[in-house]
């Protein structure tokens, strides 16, 4: 069974990030991320990135994951 645990240290694992948060209900899925990876690029791109790290999991295990991405600067504004 795929678990927000589970998804959180394959993306932790992928690629360095300031704060991570995934929660879930086993088939659906949300996800804060929050990387400097992501400076400069679109939100498409950064999806993409995500993804990356979850690899072939996402085209079976995973069945829906919603994210929300931001660079360290973006999410201070979102948390202030």
């Amino acid at each position: 069974m795929v678990t927000p645990e589970s998804i959180r240290a394959n993306i932790a694992q992928g690629m360095a990030t300031d704060h991570l948060a995934v929660t879930g209900d086993g088939t659906h899925f949300d996800a804060v991320v929050v990387s400097e990876a992501f400076a400069g690029k679109s939100r498409v791109q950064r999806h993409q990135l995500v993804y990356q790290t979850l690899g072939e999991r996402m085209r079976g295990e995973i069945h829906a994951l919603s994210m929300k991405t931001y660079t360290p600067d973006e999410w201070q504004k979102q948390i202030q």
